[in-house]
């Protein structure tokens, strides 16, 4: 439905975006997450030409969008901006049923209709006649939602709409998201920069960092397998631990040594290392925190207690290894007797990890696997 080639913009002599390809099919629930900065916002921009991109190009159903009127293309995306935008003189109604009508696409009645249809599907119709100002914030960002419902559009766009409410807010927001992309059939392209919000809300995220696209993928798959650095940090809370380490060969098989200790790596990751025909070297070492284990059997690296936080169900221990600060995930069932007890700061801990849970990255960060 939406295939984007080599989008590029410049701000004041500012590349904000590099060269983006991307390519949306119809019923697609795509998100878009990054660092603030990273040019997501912009590139919504340019597909609703908000902004005209100063090269490549945006094909909309096999059209490029500078050949095409501009308000069918606008009318066609739906947008749902970060702070609403809502018309603060007009009652509820009026602002969801203004833009169906003044562009012609169904006559007053119509439009009233089909305004009360929405917010009774939202839970607000009894909110048709007030003004904005009278409503909650999570009121009117549903009201910003049904406004651009309202258009049928084929295509709708979240502008990072969830980053103005707090965080209980957002939580019931973004289940109602959820509710909502089930209910209609409509391809949906989110921005945001909470991977949270990205990982629950998406079919495929694309993770963007500096104006260029660093990797797409499923949620679990770039969880599990992230392209390199930027995204294996990025993705996860807590973000992932990363140490210096070396990869080996060893006996036809490959192992990472970390600090003395050394992890035979698992089936899977030893075939797909051979087949790149990967040589030893020096790698930065990823583990996640919930994939690294107290419960030494045989081997383990040494690590300083710093901190540890209480989570309820489990703990989180901030610990450094050789000037580098790691957070380990420990599930409270694992825990006998008084915590602080258990975890004293400063207290030296033993940990490991399996070879099926290692993440491996070269001199130039990208994941030596793939």
């Amino acid at each position: 439905m939406i295939v984007v080639k080599d989008l590029k913009k410049n701000y004041n002599g500012l590349d904000v975006l590099k060269g983006i390809d991307l390519t949306i099919n119809k019923g697609d629930v795509v998100c878009l997450v990054g660092p603030s900065g990273c040019g997501k916002s912009t590139f919504l921009r340019c597909l609703t030409r908000l902004e005209e991109p100063d090269g490549g190009t945006v094909m909309l159903d096999g059209k490029e969008i500078t050949e095409r009127d501009i308000d069918a293309t606008r009318a066609q995306m739906g947008m749902v901006f970060q702070h609403f935008n809502l018309f603060p003189h007009l009652t509820v109604k009026k602002n969801i049923t203004l833009a169906p009508v003044r562009l012609g696409r169904m006559s007053q009645a119509a439009a009233d209709k089909q305004a009360m249809e929405l917010l009774e599907r939202i839970g607000l119709a009894d909110k048709a006649d007030v003004y904005p100002n009278m409503l909650s914030g999570g009121q009117q960002q549903r009201i910003a939602i049904v406004r651009a419902l309202a258009m049928n559009p084929e295509v709708l766009l979240f502008d990072e709409p969830l980053s103005n409410l707090d965080a209980k807010l957002r939580n019931q927001m973004r289940a109602e998201i959820i509710k909502l992309r089930q209910k209609i059939n409509t391809t949906f392209l989110y921005v945001t920069h909470d991977q949270t919000e990205a990982m629950t809300l998406g079919d495929r995220i694309v993770i963007m960092k500096d104006g260029f696209i660093q990797q797409i993928g499923t949620p679990q798959e770039v969880f599990d397998h992230p392209a390199n650095l930027f995204v294996a940090g990025f993705i996860g809370t807590p973000p992932m631990n990363f140490f210096d380490a070396e990869l080996v060969g060893r006996g036809g098989h490959y192992a990472v040594v970390l600090d003395g200790m050394t992890v035979e790596l698992s089936e899977n990751k030893q075939q797909r290392l051979a087949a790149k025909g990967v040589a030893g070297q020096h790698v930065t070492l990823g583990v996640r925190p919930q994939h690294i284990s107290l419960q030494c059997e045989s081997g383990s690296v040494k690590a300083r207690m710093d901190v540890f936080e209480m989570m309820g169900s489990e703990i989180h221990l901030h610990a450094n290894v050789n000037g580098r600060d790691m957070v380990i995930i420990v599930p409270t069932t694992d825990i006998n007797g008084n915590y602080s007890d258990a975890f004293t700061i400063g207290k030296e801990i033993d940990f490991s990890f399996s070879g099926s849970t290692c993440h491996l990255f070269g001199n130039d960060g990208k994941n030596l696997e793939f």
